[in-house]
């Protein structure tokens, strides 16, 4: 249980050191400190530097012949003296950012503010870590390709060939006097016809028929 506890208190102390050891100090307009006109502009600056909650800036003038003035929004666009929200004098001012968000600051000396010394600093939101870091970014995930199953194509059908109309015989043709409209010679089923008589047979064979009449005539003369 002892143990438990030290070892608590030491994450403790160990987290607060980390978040103490993340708090920098910036000087404005660096070696010039918070003159009239510097070297380097202050809004270029400002957007050179990264700003977090629990940073510091720290404003280095001549006492006495110029001071800080931390006003609003609008004030700070018409230069506005009157009301501001905190006023450093001390020539060694030293301001510590407890928002994210922006801090408008303006001399309060004269018109030196009309005349461009000024400085508005964005505070980054608490989730931004690291000074000047660039923040991860995530690759786009690729878009499957959409996958579709392959079907096979039916086999193309071919038209059935329409049936062959034999045309109708001719009136006394032997297929119109068919009683099946058909050739007997084609029928199945049935012999070749029979052959008419020629008309060699009825006279008889001649041949045949002078044979005879020699054969007489020779069996007359024995």
């Amino acid at each position: 249980m002892a143990f438990q506890r030290y070892f608590i208190s030491l994450v403790v102390i160990l987290v607060c050191f980390l978040a103490s050891s993340e708090a920098y100090n910036f000087f404005v307009g660096g070696k010039d400190g918070w003159v009239l006109k510097p070297s380097e502009d202050y809004s270029r600056w400002a957007q050179r530097n990264r700003f977090q909650v629990n940073d510091s800036v720290i404003f280095k003038y001549s006492k006495g012949s110029d001071s800080v003035l931390v006003v609003n929004k609008d004030d700070y666009y018409n230069c506005k003296k009157d009301s501001p929200a905190g006023s450093l004098e001390d020539g060694n001012s030293v301001f510590k950012f407890n928002r994210s968000g922006p801090f408008f600051f303006i001399s309060g000396y004269g018109d030196n503010c009309e005349k461009g010394q000024k400085l508005i600093i964005v505070v980054l939101a608490v989730w931004h870590r690291a000074h000047g870091a660039p923040q991860p970014t995530s690759l786009p995930t690729p878009t499957p390709a959409p996958w579709t199953a392959a079907h096979p194509q039916p086999p193309s059908q071919s038209p059935s060939p329409s049936p062959v109309v034999s045309p109708a015989p001719a009136a006394g043709s032997p297929q119109a006097d068919s009683p099946t409209g058909l050739a007997t010679e084609n029928a199945p089923g049935m012999g070749a016809p029979a052959p008419a008589p020629s008309s060699a047979a009825a006279v008889g064979d001649p041949v045949g028929f002078v044979a005879a009449v020699l054969g007489c005539f020779f069996f007359g003369l024995l």
